[in-house]
C-alpha cells in the first residue's frame, strides 16, 4: 500500500518539505490546539455528544510526523524515471491473480454497479487492488489521532483540521468511534478515501445503513464506482490502450501547449488532443485492441520515450488521474483492469 490514499496525494504535494512547523509540541499546547479544534467543529455543526466523547481521547503521535517528513519530494527539475520498472511491481502476476480472483467472486456485484454507472467493472476492482491489495492492507492507525497530530503540527493545518472536523461528521453519521483506523495520513477503507471525500461520496452497497469502507466489500465498490461518476467517467468509452508510434512522427507537431491548472508536470507529458481518426492517419497502431470509434478524442503519452510503447488516452484516463494525480498510478490502474478482464 502506498503511504496514504489516492485521492489525498495531490494534496499533500502541494506543501513544500521546507515549510515552517508548530513552535512546540508539548502536551500543554497539544490541548490548546485541541481545544481550538473542538470550537471550530462546533461552529462547523458537529454535535456537543461528539466532540466530548472524542477529544480527551486524543494524544500528540510523534510517529505520524515521523512518516510525513519521510515522504519524498521529488522538485520540479528532478528527472522522471522510467514506467517499466513500476509497472513491472505494480501490475504483477500476484496482483493480477488477485484481482481476478474478486472479480469473479463479486461479478454478480459488479455487474450491477456497472449497470448502473457506467463504470467498468474491472476499473473499480483495479483501484481496489492499487489502494489496498483488494482489501487486505488498510492501516491501523486512529484517524482522529493522527489528523489533529497532522493539524497541529501545522505545515498543512487547514488541510488536516478540515479532514479532522470531517472525521467527526462521520461519527455523527453514525460510524462507530473503533471503525475510525486506517493510514497515518488519514485515508481509511478499501477505496483509501479521505474522511472529507466519504462524506461526499460513499455509498452504502449492501442496504445496511452505513457506508462502511473498512468491512463491506460492497461498500467499497459502489463508492469506487460513485467517485468516477462524480468525476466524470464517460460510459462506453476506454481509459485507453498501448500503441505503437511510426519512428517519423512529428512530436513538435502534436506538442502541448497547454498549462494544466492541477498537476502540471503529469500532463504536460501528454500531447495535445486528437481524435482517433487523427491519430490513425500519423500512423500510430494499436497493439492489441481494435481502433475505437473515430471521434474519441486522446493524447498521446510515451512514458518511457520515443521508440518504447507508448498510449492513447481518453477522457476518462484522465477520471483516473482525478483519484491519482500521476501517470504511473493512472497507467498501472488502467493496465491492471485489462488484465483482470482478460
Amino acid at each position: 500500500m502506498r503511504w496514504m490514499g489516492a485521492v489525498a496525494v495531490a494534496l499533500f504535494a502541494a506543501a513544500p518539505a521546507s515549510a515552517p512547523v508548530a513552535a512546540q509540541s508539548g502536551d500543554d499546547a497539544f490541548r490548546t490546539y485541541l481545544a481550538e479544534l473542538a470550537r471550530q467543529a462546533e461552529r462547523e455543526g458537529v454535535s456537543r455528544r461528539t466532540i466530548d466523547a472524542v477529544m480527551p481521547t486524543l494524544t500528540f503521535n510523534p510517529r505520524v510526523i515521523e512518516l510525513d517528513r519521510q515522504q519524498p519530494g521529488g522538485g520540479a527539475n528532478s528527472p522522471i524515471p522510467a514506467f517499466e520498472p513500476y509497472r513491472r511491481t505494480h501490475v504483477n502476476a500476484d496482483r493480477i491473480a488477485r484481482g481476478r480472483q474478486a472479480y469473479q467472486r463479486q461479478r454478480w456485484r459488479l455487474e450491477k454497479i456497472e449497470r448502473e454507472t457506467g463504470v467498468p467493472e474491472s476499473i473499480m476492482v483495479a483501484i481496489w487492488g492499487h489502494e489496498t491489495g483488494y482489501g487486505r492492507v488498510m492501516g491501523n492507525f486512529d484517524l482522529p489521532r493522527s489528523l489533529a497530530t497532522l493539524a497541529f503540527e501545522g505545515r498543512r493545518r487547514d488541510l488536516f483540521a478540515s479532514e479532522f472536523i470531517a472525521t467527526l461528521k462521520m461519527m455523527d453519521r453514525g460510524v462507530p468511534r473503533e471503525k475510525l483506523v486506517g493510514s497515518w495520513a488519514g485515508a481509511f477503507g478499501g477505496p483509501q478515501f479521505l474522511p472529507s471525500v466519504y462524506l461526499r461520496l460513499a455509498r452504502d452497497g449492501d442496504g445496511d445503513g452505513l457506508a462502511d469502507l473498512w468491512s463491506s466489500e460492497a461498500d467499497t465498490l459502489v463508492s469506487i464506482a460513485n467517485y468516477f461518476v462524480d468525476a466524470g467517467w464517460r460510459p462506453g468509452e476506454p481509459w485507453g490502450f498501448a500503441v505503437n508510434v511510426p519512428a517519423g512522427l512529428d512530436r513538435a507537431a502534436i506538442a502541448n501547449r497547454t498549462v494544466s491548472p492541477r498537476c502540471p508536470r503529469v500532463h504536460d507529458r501528454h500531447s495535445r488532443w486528437k481524435s482517433m481518426a487523427e491519430w490513425r492517419a500519423l500512423g500510430i497502431v494499436p497493439q492489441t485492441r481494435a481502433w475505437p470509434g473515430d471521434a474519441v478524442q486522446a493524447t498521446l503519452l510515451e512514458p518511457d520515450g520515443p521508440g518504447k510503447t507508448a498510449y492513447l488516452l481518453t477522457g476518462n484516463y484522465r477520471v483516473i488521474l482525478d483519484y491519482n494525480c500521476s501517470n504511473f498510478y493512472a497507467l498501472s490502474v488502467g493496465l491492471l483492469a485489462d488484465e483482470v478482464e482478460r
